[in-house]
């Protein structure tokens, strides 16, 4: 059975390579696209079983055992997150099949998408830090091509900052890597936590563990956000509800998965620089969605907001917080690329991009202003929506430890989303209409159908809380106590 662990890496990437001999023929690659992100979502349901039934498990490949050769591990949280990304990407795709045009298609938009999701899904499953690295690139390459498609001015602009900090980041995470390597003389994650746990408050190590604190959140949007807001503005509604959905996610998780396994021993430094970049980002992010007209900025910078609000939560550390981190990283997965969908929709039904030149659409789109009425609840955290139950485990986590200050910001935080959105809502949807019965576009059935299953996942996820609850329990203690993935990983048969 562990040997299903590698496919949600291997069977994307295989479908990819195959996609460009189809080049011609679009509707076979929408198939066999839907089909492969179908797979590998049953793939993760079968995992998540067996993860419950056997605990943590590993995938060692070539029959080299831990810690001399390469190998995945899945953990309720690696396949959680593999989970609900790839129910994204699969809904996200839908929508880009009626609204992206076959221009696009024919520039391997297929091939692409499913290259990235492979790395996402890498990046969650790998138990080895260089090939975290080297899913990272995976992603990051397909992410190139895919903010570019289409050769627009702004584009390209956007695509070389984003290009040139990424390959920045990478850089850094490689002289990271050799110094980490230099230092403990081992790749594997489980196996690096160990010779830490040995090294003790080693300075050396503190200064690593900084350095890939500036790694990931450099791709995560974290502090050094300066190029989020323009990079998720500028492509096509389906690759930047994408991005928000998927890229910021892979930089937390890495910096969860690190700084809960890996570089423990000095958490005084790293949580409280971790608490304070959080609490940068956060205020930085209401500041730009409060200060934009711009319906598209607006979003953008509430990715910054949930960046900062889950990274809080791992600044917190308690088993509690942990927890929301697990079930907030899923909702804003699933709401963000709601809230792309609904702002790249409102665009092209009425071709403009500012609040004050939007009016009245809920008239003629009733449906669609209830989509975003509940898109705008479930962001700023209202129950019975998603972003309810992670908000509360964080802030349960933050009393526990006493961290007001970050409680505090994050729930004010809260408020500004639901003030910024309510904005959108308000002066997009009610007032005059600004739309003519003669210049009223369609809105076919078809490309609502992504928004409404989106809006369903984001009420399933608050309602049907307590069929999760085992899952998101099991990746908060697993997290909260490093020696489960451990002993997994190594079996207790390494000389420590």
């Amino acid at each position: 059975m562990s040997n299903i662990i590698v496919l949600p890496l291997i069977v994307p990437v295989i479908t990819a390579i195959l996609l460009v001999f189809l080049r011609e023929n679009i509707v076979l690659q929408r198939m066999i696209s839907l089909m492969t992100l179908g797979f590998v979502i049953l793939t993760s349901i079968v995992l998540l079983i067996e993860i419950q039934a056997q605990g943590v498990m590993r995938l060692d490949f070539s029959g080299w055992a831990p810690p001399f050769g390469i190998l995945f591990v899945a953990d309720s949280f690696a396949v959680l997150l593999v989970l609900i990304a790839n129910i994204v990407a699969s809904i996200c795709v839908l929508f880009a099949i009626y609204t992206i045009g076959s221009h696009f298609e024919k520039m391997y938009f297929y091939s692409f998408v499913l290259l990235m999701v492979a790395g996402v899904n890498g990046s969650f499953l790998t138990g080895d830090i260089f090939n975290l690295f080297v899913c990272f690139e995976v992603m990051l390459l397909a992410s190139y091509a895919l903010i570019s498609l289409g050769g627009d001015k702004v584009q390209l602009r956007e695509a070389l900052k984003y290009v040139l900090i990424n390959v920045v980041a990478s850089w850094i995470f490689l002289v990271a890597l050799a110094f980490l390597y230099g230092t403990v003389g081992t790749l594997n994650m489980a196996h690096i936590a160990l010779r830490v746990m040995e090294a003790g408050a080693d300075p050396l190590i503190t200064t690593v563990a900084l350095l890939f604190l500036i790694v990931f959140s450099l791709k995560a949007g974290l502090l050094l956000f300066f190029w989020l807001p323009g990079s998720y503005s500028v492509p096509p509604t389906a690759i930047a509800a994408l991005f928000a959905a998927l890229l910021t996610k892979v930089g937390i998780y890495a910096l969860v998965r690190s700084f809960t396994l890996l570089f423990v021993n000095n958490v005084e430094v790293t949580h409280m620089v971790l608490g304070i970049m959080a609490g940068v980002t956060m205020i930085a992010g209401c500041i730009g969605a409060i200060s934009s007209k711009d319906v598209r900025t607006i979003a953008a910078y509430n990715v910054l907001i949930g960046v900062g609000f889950i990274v809080a939560g791992l600044a917190i550390g308690t088993e509690s917080s942990l927890q929301g981190v697990v079930y907030y990283l899923m909702h804003d997965m699933v709401a963000k690329a709601l809230l792309f969908l609904a702002v790249g929709l409102m665009i092209f039904l009425t071709g403009e991009t500012l609040i004050d030149n939007m009016s009245g659409l809920i008239r003629n789109y009733p449906a669609f202003g209830w989509i975003f009425f509940i898109t705008m609840c479930s962001l700023a955290g209202i129950p019975p929506l998603s972003g309810f139950l992670g908000k509360v485990l964080i802030g349960q986590g933050a009393i526990e430890g006493g961290h007001f200050v970050l409680l505090g910001l994050g729930f004010l935080s809260s408020l500004f989303v639901l003030y910024s959105l309510l904005r959108i809502l308000l002066g997009s949807f009610f007032g005059e209409t600004i739309i003519s019965l003669e210049d009223e576009k369609p809105l076919k059935g078809r490309v609502l159908m992504p928004l409404i299953l989106l809006t369903v996942c984001t009420v399933g996820l608050g309602v049907g809380a307590q069929w999760l609850a085992p899952y998101v329990l099991d990746a908060g203690q697993t997290l909260y106590t490093p020696s489960i993935y451990i002993d997994a990983v190594l079996d207790g048969g390494v000389n420590r």
